[in-house]
């Protein structure tokens, strides 16, 4: 039960979610939208009928009161939690620091009580008491790689996070600024395999990990992520509180979020870790027998090459199989838990935690082989980034073809679920994502909704049945015809794999000074954003900011605050830039984003429809490019004032028979395919843009 309840809270009829939203709105000094309120009606029906919802909201739309609103009612008045997940860290601190405890104090009075709510992550982002005290058990993984003045640098940080462990009251890895490496924080945190858990730990009654996890099962709302979400569905033990709603904001990103859990890496200094683990934990002979296999597998994948494999060799099956037989001994000298001293049991957990991970990593890895191409659950690739600028040993990784399956059966057929997002309906439909998302492709009729649907079906034979949705669209309240041009420069060569050409070099230049910088460049690879930032710095006046020269939050921040500077980068910036006013009135994309000819994942899950007779290319990667082109897009409006011009410069875009899919994923600009006519509207802004006294500049 999330909170105390009265005896009047028991009998007491709470007022209707459209009465609720317009006290919220009024109460954090925002606009009430037909959108908004359109999406806050659509989730609380689905909230009665049982029935799943995604709904597209666009930006300014106001989405998060929309489903915070009717979620929090119904927390209340079911005395239940619901889950809120979301994709970035971001829209994380935006709903726990800005929207929620705003909302908790403007429906305390109607609601009869301030609603509660709490953040809950993985255990990883949770300082470990136990290892602070007790020290870390050996050096960090691959501790050959570190120089000198790596090894001083994690003991610097160490010495801070022991500081700032008696200082913290939550032991949250992001309240801790600056930060410290990924290596200084293993040291000083468990994941949920190696944690020795509260009641044998001996400082479990002061865990934060479990003290985020009982906040979270006493409060109306518990925010969490895609991650910690897929994990929650993956394990047996559930992680987040009971609830029988969640809500998954940024739903564009659930599909790569949840494969990204659900991939899995074997590394030969892995396996060499796992076995220092061991230490003196089992005999020599059966832990050298591991530390042998890793050799093997060493150097076995030493003479492979990278990319996806479509069979495995023969060596490097015998290798993967004589890694998985000796973790499997080691396991079983480790034997099961025990009675022995705190220190003794810390050891043999973390050891056992290592080599069940080689062990589990390894079956897969074997097993991924067995059925057909087109009904393998797996894919497989080598990485090798010997040859980038922070080398690593090849390794092996193994990542699901679809995980559809996972949310129909551990989301969907669990929880009533409400997805949304600025992007959803790819080519003006839902049915793209909701097939990857395991959900029926067509969605259930709506049938005319009078408010007293209450009734929840019952459970179908059919596990498809058995899952209805609906889909809606409610807009945005921007004009994006009137405020925004879309520009797609037919007139150009399609894009080679030789990079960005001359051609689209000098309409880049054009633009760029026709809008007097204010320029979003979202590239498709980094070195074509390094051609183009070096370029234009010899041909323009304007200060060129290329992703790498600094951490991408710094460089986003001074092209905000310096209007006539332009910010060129890759796939982070299409997503994650929210520059309101002048100083970005140009986005320009250099070519249609589809996944990378060699990527494994994308590459095997177009192959596997293919062979089951579908069409890998619109199912996979046009959804990826226009996934990833309507976010892109969307950069240039934040506020009802922006005006622009997007500027596509990927002449197939309007020849190819796929243009029109991709078109329709993205806001309605008005289009053009003149470039003088997006030059003159970009002047004209530019001229407008330092009084900034009116907003109604004409852009055609």
């Amino acid at each position: 039960m999330p909170a105390e309840i009265s005896t009047l809270q028991k009998t007491r009829a709470l007022p209707g979610v459209r009465e609720l939203l317009t006290d919220a709105v009024e109460a954090v000094g925002g606009t009430e939208r037909d959108g908004q309120v359109r999406m806050a009606e659509a989730v609380a029906r689905a909230i009665r009928t049982g029935e799943h919802l995604a709904v597209q909201a666009g930006t300014g739309t106001g989405k998060s009161l929309a489903y915070l609103v009717p979620a929090i009612r119904y927390a209340v008045e079911q005395h239940t939690t619901v889950v809120v997940s979301t994709a970035t860290i971001a829209l994380q601190n935006q709903l726990v620091d800005r929207d929620l405890p705003r909302l908790a104090k403007a429906l305390k009075k109607p609601l009869g009580r301030e609603p509660t709510f709490a953040i809950l992550k993985g255990r990883r982002n949770y300082l470990c008491m136990h290892r602070v005290h007790s020290g870390a058990p050996e050096e960090p993984e691959d501790s050959g790689l570190f120089d000198a003045f790596t090894v001083s640098r994690i003991g610097r940080e160490l010495k801070r996070l022991h500081e700032w462990s008696s200082e913290t009251e939550t032991g949250d890895r992001t309240e801790l600024v600056p930060g410290v490496s990924e290596q200084a924080w293993r040291q000083v945190s468990v994941s949920a395999r190696e944690c020795l858990g509260a009641a044998r730990c001996p400082v479990g009654d002061d865990c934060f990990a479990e003290k985020a996890r009982a906040d979270a099962g006493r409060v109306d709302v518990v925010v969490t992520n895609h991650a910690l979400l897929a994990i929650d569905a993956l394990q047996e033990q559930r992680v987040l509180p009971e609830h029988d709603l969640v809500v998954i904001d940024e739903a564009h990103e659930l599909v790569d979020r949840v494969t990204s859990a659900a991939t899995a890496e074997l590394t030969a200094s892995a396996v060499s870790a796992a076995t220092r683990r061991c230490g003196r934990i089992i005999d020599a002979d059966t832990s050298d027998r591991l530390l042998e296999a890793g050799e093997g597998l060493a150097l076995v994948l030493d003479d492979l090459p990278a990319g996806r494999l479509d069979t495995l060799p023969q060596a490097l099956g015998g290798a993967v199989t004589v890694v998985r037989d000796a973790a499997h001994a080691c396991l079983t000298a480790l034997g099961s838990e025990r009675k022995e001293d705190v220190e003794e049991a810390t050891a043999r957990k973390l050891a056992r935690s290592a080599v069940e991970e080689i062990h589990d990593t390894a079956v897969r890895l074997v097993d991924a082989f067995d059925a057909d191409q087109a009904n393998r659950p797996d894919v497989v690739w080598i990485s090798n980034d010997t040859y980038s600028s922070s080398p690593r040993p090849p390794s092996l990784h193994v990542a699901p073809l679809a995980v559809g399956g996972l949310l129909r059966e551990r989301v969907f057929a669990r929880s009533t679920t409400v997805l949304t997002s600025a992007t959803l309906a790819l080519g003006g439909r839902f049915d793209t994502l909701a097939r990857q998302w395991g959900l029926p492709p067509e969605p259930t009729p709506v049938p005319v909704d009078d408010g007293t649907a209450t009734d929840k079906p019952a459970p179908a034979d059919d596990a498809d049945d058995g899952l209805r949705w609906s889909g809606l669209d409610v807009g945005s309240p921007f004009d994006y015809g009137r405020n925004g041009i879309l520009y797609v420069a037919k007139h150009l060569p399609p894009p080679g794999r030789d990079g960005l050409g001359d051609a689209t070099l000098d309409e880049i230049a054009s633009l760029v000074e026709a809008a007097g910088g204010r320029t979003l460049g979202l590239f498709s690879s980094m070195r074509a954003a390094k051609r183009a930032a070096e370029e234009l710095r010899e041909r323009l006046p304007y200060e060129i900011l290329c992703q790498g020269d600094d951490s991408t939050s710094t460089l986003v921040a001074q092209f905000a605050e310096e209007p006539r500077t332009c910010l060129f980068g890759t796939l982070s910036l299409w997503q994650g830039v929210d520059v309101p006013g002048p100083s970005l009135q140009l986005v320009i994309v250099d070519r249609l984003p589809f996944p990378r000819p060699d990527d494994p994942v994308a590459s095997a899950r177009q192959r596997a429809i293919e062979a089951k007779g579908g069409n890998g290319f619109l199912t996979v990667a046009a959804t990826h490019a226009a996934l990833l082109l309507a976010q892109g897009a969307g950069r240039l409006h934040r506020s009802s004032n922006d005006r622009g011009v997007v500027a596509v410069l990927d002449s197939r875009l309007a020849t190819a028979r796929y243009g029109g899919f991709l078109r329709a994923s993205i806001p309605p600009f008005w289009p053009t395919q003149d470039p003088a006519v997006a030059r003159d509207a970009l002047t004209r802004l530019d001229a407008a843009a330092p009084g900034r006294s009116s907003t109604s500049t004409a852009l055609r």
